[in-house]
């Protein structure tokens, strides 16, 4: 398969010296798709010419005057950019042009650009911002990580229909088990919003649908409870960032105390094979890029200050759901859940 992934060259902290290398090492790696990166023609030319891939076939570079900045307003952004490197990325995913657009820009401008040029799919009221992270069992997918702060509950179960559907095609699970965010695990639990979520989705499960396995608790989340954790916007952002914190203090103490003297730094050399082995499992470089799902198109969001190698892991994620579909069987998925709605309604009346 053919693929065409637009790259936003200018994005993140870094730009062209981080994304045009990554973008060439997933070339490298994965055969399956060529590359247009889009951005300052000039600055990207110049990291081809460093690597020696200037002329490389399966590279395009498609010139942007504009770039929009990572603490710029979102309505500005999509209002007065419309030549800026995240826009024409986008463009090229509505034409046609590229199957696929990874940028490391600012995320709300990103989610502006990509909603108000690629629109909602049919049976989708709102995108939402989804992530995999690590667990004790291997890995997790959880949405919404802060695309919206406030959501009904059936803003939740179309955000577990669409993880379900994009795990089932990434992960070739065929039924991944769904868990409902919450402060305990009893159905009485939780706020109104989130309790109505919950009979929703158990009703989801009952008629067949959905592999909903009930409320999972913070800590449920990486014990690997579920395949997919769904939460609003807000919630999501506070859990994502308070892991981040925990995990980047947890490295901080541990490089302490193996520093603290000679004895312990003697210790570390003997551990460091085993701290490698953990930092590798929990390297959030490896887990990067988040999906805004829910468009009319593959849209994955880099982490802003991502390096060379977790940038091209966002590469290979947006190639990832690209190859498998992942647009296509959502879009199928939702139009049978509701036309199946719409059958129940008639019968109803």
């Amino acid at each position: 398969m053919n693929l065409t992934l637009a790259i936003d060259c200018m994005g993140g902290d870094f730009g062209p010296s981080v994304t045009v290398p990554a973008a060439l090492d997933a070339l490298a790696i994965h055969g399956s798709f060529r590359a247009v990166l889009v951005g300052a023609q000039d600055a990207i030319e110049h990291e081809l010419r460093a690597a020696h891939a200037l002329g490389n076939p399966r590279v395009t570079v498609r010139h942007a005057s504009e770039v929009v900045g990572m603490d710029e307003p979102p309505v500005q952004a999509y209002r007065r950019k419309k030549d800026s490197s995240m826009r024409v990325a986008i463009d090229l995913v509505k034409s046609g042009e590229a199957d696929a657009c990874v940028s490391a820009g600012n995320t709300g401008a990103l989610m502006a650009i990509s909603r108000f040029v690629l629109d909602m799919l049919p049976g989708i009221e709102r995108p939402a911002i989804m992530s995999v992270l690590p667990t004790m069992t291997g890995s997790t997918y959880m949405l919404d990580l802060g695309a919206n702060v406030d959501c009904a509950p059936e803003h939740l179960v179309q955000f577990a229909q669409m993880a379900s559907i994009l795990v089932s095609a990434v992960e070739h699970k065929e039924r991944p088990t769904v868990g409902l965010l919450n402060i305990g695990e009893e159905e009485i639990k939780g706020t109104d919003v989130v309790k109505q979520a919950g009979e929703l989705l158990r009703k989801s499960a009952d008629s067949g649908g959905l592999n909903f396995i009930g409320n999972v608790e913070g800590d449920g989340v990486y014990k690997g409870r579920a395949d997919v954790i769904v939460c609003d916007g807000f919630v999501g952002n506070v859990a994502l960032k308070s892991a981040e914190g925990v995990a980047r203090m947890l490295r901080n103490i541990i490089g302490e105390e193996f520093r603290r003297n000679l004895f312990t730094r003697i210790l570390g050399l003997f551990a460091l094979p085993v701290l490698g082995r953990i930092r590798r499992r929990v390297d959030h470089r490896e887990y990067n890029g988040a999906t805004l799902i829910g468009l009319r198109g593959i849209v994955v969001k880099s982490h802003g200050s991502a390096d060379r190698f977790s940038f091209r892991r966002a590469i290979e994620r947006a190639a990832d759901e690209a190859e498998n579909g992942v647009l296509k069987r959502i879009s199928d998925r939702m139009a049978a859940v509701a036309a199946a709605n719409s059958t129940t309604t008639a019968g109803t009346a």
